[in-house]
């Protein structure tokens, strides 16, 4: 991988990792407005620290390990650094199960927000696909099974990764779905700040899968995962300090991280079967993707400003 590609895949993973965790910015800086100040500044240092060096850095690690058990806890780890020929072999050969099991994720989290959460409408076809909710599960049930088909026909764990990507998905969101009911319950007095931590922390491992799952479709290298995912993390920090509301008037870039998350998914499983995708792709497809909606965004904004003159 040369130096460009490199840094063009970090900068599409910071993107990403800002982008697919603005929910995550608003409710922390929500719930960090009835904190006290040596508990914000407590989260905000040791927070971060977590976020980056153990969320970040450890689930891929993990991922990477239960793909290639065989390599072991510490052969997992290394192996990201090796050169030899053979690790490098082992991972390649697992590569399509991690990517389907990834790419199934992503998927399913693109058609939940598509046909079943509330957001403002930056297409025209978001508006239809609102009012068809019940077609969520009969839409995901049918890709399901026509993924696992067409995976057991190549390997039986592509199979097996298929369906732990939507046993994942359905996992994490019956998280967020407790935390929204308990963001309610948190920003409203009579609990310990030391709880509310407690709870941002399980929050932001919640929302970091995503991010982390995402990046695979950038990249298999761990190392460059933690570097963008962190930078990322760090970035969202800052946007909960200093500039959530500057964010939450950018009403289009939770589309353009949904919209983000698909085209990586449909990457990830288009490579899980053989079907080479060129690596600048992903962090072109982002900044494209972001860019736009962004743009739409800050179009928005001038058509509100001029209305309200």
């Amino acid at each position: 991988m040369d130096w460009l590609l490199i840094i063009l895949t970090v900068a599409g993973l910071i993107v990403f990792e800002t982008v697919s965790s603005i929910d995550n910015a608003i409710i922390n800086a929500d719930v960090l407005a009835t904190m006290g100040e040596k508990a914000r500044r407590w989260f905000l240092l040791w927070g971060l620290i977590f976020a980056v060096f153990v969320v970040r850095g450890l689930l891929p690690w993990v991922i990477v390990w239960a793909t290639n058990p065989s390599l072991g806890p510490m052969g997992a780890l290394l192996a990201t650094f090796s050169s030899d020929p053979a690790v490098v072999a082992a991972i390649e050969e697992s590569a399509p199960i991690l990517l389907i099991f990834g790419g199934t994720f992503l998927v399913f989290l693109f058609f939940h927000w598509l046909f079943v959460e509330d957001k403002n409408f930056g297409l025209r076809s978001e508006q239809f696909f609102s009012r068809q909710a019940v077609w969520f599960y009969a839409t995901v049930s049918v890709l399901l099974a026509a993924l696992v088909w067409f995976a057991l026909q190549i390997n039986v764990m592509m199979g097996f990764a298929a369906v732990l990507g939507s046993t994942a998905f359905f996992i994490v969101h019956g998280f967020r779905q407790n935390a929204e009911i308990q963001e309610a319950r948190l920003t409203k007095p009579g609990m310990s700040d030391l709880s509310k931590i407690a709870y941002l922390e399980v929050l932001d491992a919640t929302f970091s899968i995503d991010g982390v799952i995402g990046a695979f479709a950038f990249t298999l290298s761990v190392p460059l995962i933690l570097i963008g995912n962190g930078i990322g993390a760090f970035v969202v920090r800052e946007l909960t300090v200093r500039g959530v509301d500057q964010i939450r008037s950018y009403c289009y870039l939770k589309n353009g991280a949904m919209y983000s998350i698909l085209v990586l998914g449909m990457i990830m499983l288009a490579d899980s079967f053989g079907f080479r995708i060129p690596t600048w792709l992903s962090p072109v497809a982002t900044f494209a993707i972001v860019g736009f909606f962004l743009y739409r965004s800050v179009q928005y904004q001038k058509k509100e400003g001029a209305g309200a003159e």
